[in-house]
């Protein structure tokens, strides 16, 4: 398989994401995860009920939260640059067997991120049961994180979307039909591309590194360290703002509110733009 061949296909984003979920470690249990976190800083009454809840219902706030979260932006980075770094080594022509496999790499330990930061900031459970098979809704909830981590503004009114749906806890079989028909189709296919193109150029810009071999390792751990953590934090600052992540929200009365599942409204110019 020749480089141009490969960077072709790898700029799919949806392949590489299903390519990405066959690693062994993306997955991060929910329950296990905030036991784990909170109970270093919280009571078990406290953490259990962030685990029943979410930990803004636990009346945790978003600052007490951040601490937390920066750690895990830290931790998960300072494992990326490393497993780049490495990927960085072989120089010539094995810069074809080491792209893919670094592209997984990275685009895994964002998954491992988002879901982290997705938990801490009220989320739930993010995969359906202990299926290995990756489904539309979860792939298109994963597609729109990843899209505000690439600063993809319709992510961002998108997902908004989503979380509210989420915060007045909707039957799942809505925030189903809410991810999966209509006119979100679209607008998930636009953004995935959009993540395509960004991903093609990282791409380009860790190949040529990597032709030298062992300066090849600084400049695509470099690159990871350079990518991965501005990502993550535009991610935590963006949850760390909406309803789920709210103590005040969760004061109110919202038995009265609307639910919306349009997205028609989503502004999809600058996705145009990248055509």
């Amino acid at each position: 398989m020749d480089k141009q061949a490969t960077i072709t296909e790898s700029s799919n984003f949806e392949v590489i994401l299903r390519k990405t979920m066959e690693l062994p470690y993306i997955r991060i249990d929910r329950e296990s995860f905030l036991k784990k976190e909170l109970s270093k800083y919280y009571d078990d009454d406290v953490v259990y009920k962030a685990i029943a809840a979410n930990p803004a219902q636990a009346g945790l706030s978003v600052k007490n939260l951040d601490r937390i979260a920066k750690s895990c932006i830290n931790n998960e980075t300072a494992k990326v640059t490393t497993l780049s770094a490495a990927a960085g080594i072989p120089g010539g022509f094995a810069i074809a067997a080491t792209i893919p496999a670094d592209i997984a790499q990275f685009y895994g330990h964002v998954i491992r991120i988002l879901q982290k930061l997705a938990y801490l900031y009220g989320w739930q459970e993010m995969f359906r049961g202990d299926n290995d098979e990756l489904d539309d809704e979860t792939s298109n909830k994963l597609i729109l994180f990843i899209g505000v981590m690439c600063g993809v503004s319709a992510a961002n009114a998108t997902l908004a979307k989503v979380a509210n749906l989420a915060a007045l806890n909707v039957p799942k079989q809505l925030m189903r039909q809410a991810l999966t028909k209509g006119t979100i189709y679209p607008i998930i296919k636009k953004i995935a591309k959009v993540i395509g193109v960004k991903m093609t150029k990282e791409i380009f810009s860790k190949g040529v590194g990597k032709i030298i071999p062992v300066v090849g390792a600084v400049v695509s751990g470099g690159l990871t360290f350079a990518i991965f953590k501005p990502m993550s934090i535009r991610l935590k600052k963006y949850l760390a703002d909406l309803p789920l992540a709210s103590v005040d929200f969760y004061k109110e009365d919202h038995n009265d509110n609307i639910i919306d599942i349009d997205f028609s409204d989503i502004d999809l110019s600058e996705i145009e733009d990248e055509d």
